[in-house]
């Protein structure tokens, strides 16, 4: 007989608890080891030194210490209004010299690169045709001439026996016409005589202006013609010389009302680097009509150029003196900054602490720049140092003496040797240049 039996009795464990202790047994490692890790962190981090930035300047700010800067002062003084430009030097005539007579070019009298005065001697073209043409025509005047005395003979007779009435009227007025024709054929030789001692003074070219030669077109024992459209030498003026530039139509009322009101206004050429002045001239005159194209107008400045450094054709740089702001307030333009609502400056107060000003831009000059409007003279700005300020940022400034860099007031920009210091007031000639602030920070709200 069978006996059921109950699996408790045999004491054999149940499959629930054995799954039981597999997941303790393999989760107690993992959990222990996490927890070994993150203790291992933080005791990493706890012994690990302070950051050096903590004693940097903005470690410092952070912890409420004054930002260190530099700063000028603004002064009273006077700026010029300048415009700069690219220009051209073009002489005031060039001339290519052509033959004004064919023939054989017999004689070349001049050497390429030479100096010549109108008038001088340059070449010589074979004239012995046009000699030879004169010849004849000098011959046929004396003929045509002598035509006329026996016409002019005949006919005194002729008006005497018309007093005697022992002639007709008819043979004295024929006898009066025939010495009419003579006298202009007379007349016509001349014009031929005149022609061809024309084509010998042609024959015989000479420089029609004074200026520079440049290299020779043609040679000696060539055949040269008048409708030859090579030439022979060409001429460029070289002393007086100009230069031509262009400005904004924007700025033609200010130069124009300074021309008409008698002004010199000076124009200063500089070298491709734009460092050395190389030329000291004047303004002259202005286009007549604006280009739509650029939207700039053209205007010309004279130069004596006695020693030849300007050359046509020669690309330089511009700067025409339209005017001087007397009395400006004037700052480093390193201190100017620009900001979402337009330009503005850091100012240091009394109690060291800076406030954002706005202000207005004048003209600049190098490292200046007038200030309109929003600051005063003697007031210190911040030129170095401005990205870690905010409005009302404490400041400790560095160096000793926080004087200005700009031009105390009545002294000019100092120009280059030899060149004029620019005039002030109504009798200074000049024009304007837009400042270009140095910064993009912009104040806090």
């Amino acid at each position: 007989m069978n006996e059921t039996v109950n699996p408790s009795q045999l004491n054999v464990p149940s499959p629930a608890p054995f799954r039981r202790r597999w997941w303790r047994t393999l989760l107690t490692p993992l959990v222990l080891g996490l927890a070994a890790w993150l203790a291992w962190q933080y005791l990493d981090r706890a012994e690990a030194p302070a950051p050096a930035a903590s004693m940097s300047a903005g470690g410092a700010a952070a912890i409420g210490a004054p930002t260190t800067v530099r700063v000028a002062a603004a002064v009273a003084g006077d700026i010029p209004i300048t415009l700069v430009a690219l220009g051209t030097v073009t002489s005031l005539a060039t001339v290519t010299v052509h033959s004004q007579v064919s023939g054989k070019l017999l004689d070349i009298g001049f050497k390429e690169g030479q100096f010549v005065k109108a008038g001088d001697y340059l070449a010589q073209v074979d004239a012995s045709p046009f000699q030879a043409t004169l010849s004849q025509y000098q011959a046929q005047l004396a003929k045509d001439q002598s035509a006329v005395s026996q016409a002019q003979s005949d006919l005194a007779r002729y008006q005497t026996l018309k007093s005697q009435n022992s002639i007709s009227l008819q043979q004295v007025d024929d006898q009066t016409f025939l010495v009419a024709q003579d006298k202009a054929a007379m007349a016509a030789d001349q014009a031929q005589i005149d022609a061809a001692n024309l084509n010998i003074s042609y024959a015989h070219i000479v420089a029609p202006i004074s200026g520079r030669l440049g290299l020779r077109l043609v040679d000696a024992g060539n055949y040269v013609t008048a409708g030859d459209p090579t030439g022979i030498v060409v001429i460029a003026q070289i002393s007086p010389i100009s230069v031509a530039f262009s400005i904004p139509e924007a700025n033609l009322p200010q130069v124009a009302a300074r021309l008409k009101s008698g002004a010199k206004l000076p124009v200063d050429v500089l070298d491709r680097a734009n460092l050395k002045t190389i030329a000291l001239g004047e303004l002259e005159t202005y286009d007549n009509a604006i280009d739509i194209t650029t939207g700039t107008i053209k205007l010309r400045a004279i130069f004596d150029n006695a020693d030849g450094t300007l050359f046509p054709n020669q690309f330089v740089n511009v700067r025409l003196l339209v005017d001087t702001l007397v009395g400006a307030t004037l700052a480093p333009s390193a201190a100017v900054q620009i900001g979402t609502s337009g330009n503005f400056v850091y100012v240091v107060g009394d109690d060291s602490k800076v406030v954002v000003r706005q202000v207005a831009l004048g003209p600049s000059d190098g490292g200046r720049v007038a200030i309109l409007s929003g600051l005063a003279a003697g007031e210190r700005v911040v030129i170095d140092g401005v990205d870690r300020l905010r409005d009302g940022a404490k400041v400790a400034v560095s160096g000793g003496d926080p004087g200005s860099t700009a031009t105390p007031t009545g002294v000019g920009t100092k120009r280059p040797s030899g060149q004029r210091t620019p005039k002030t007031g109504a009798d200074a000639g000049a024009s304007a240049t837009t400042p270009t602030p140095q910064s993009s920070a912009a104040p806090a709200n």
